[in-house]
């Protein structure tokens, strides 16, 4: 799969941390289909753009990050739910694997991390 091919949605209730993750994924060559700022709107926008890869905060209002993520898999089991969060807390991050989260990034972004986290979900592809 070419780089541009590779379909993100971008989740997070902080348009700064959003502005970040578009600058870094346009960069990268990954194609953003669309961006939510909490659960309720990032499930909305999974139905609606089928993207390859979420890019998902764990804290937002209305629908937290590890609610949205147990959604998502619900309605497609093969869901590629990358989880962000700053907090180092292992609870909320081992909470989010566990509903099937399929990776971990922390803030703040590091563009080769999220380059290879996204190439090792998608099978080296």
């Amino acid at each position: 799969m070419a780089l541009k091919d590779v379909r993100v949605l971008i989740v997070d209730d902080e348009i700064f941390f959003r502005t970040v993750l578009r600058e870094i994924i346009g960069k990268i060559g990954f194609t953003i289909v669309g961006e939510a700022a909490d659960g309720d709107q990032a499930v909305r926008q999974y139905v609606a753009l089928r993207p390859h890869i979420v890019i998902m905060d764990i804290y937002m209002p209305e629908k937290n990050g590890i609610e949205a993520t147990r959604e998502m898999l619900a309605l497609n089991k093969s869901a590629n739910v990358l989880i962000c969060s700053a907090s180092d807390y292992d609870s909320d991050t081992q909470a989010a694997l566990d509903v099937g989260a399929k990776a971990i990034l922390k803030k703040p972004f590091v563009p080769k991390e999220i380059y290879e986290t996204v190439k090792k979900v998608l099978g080296g592809k």
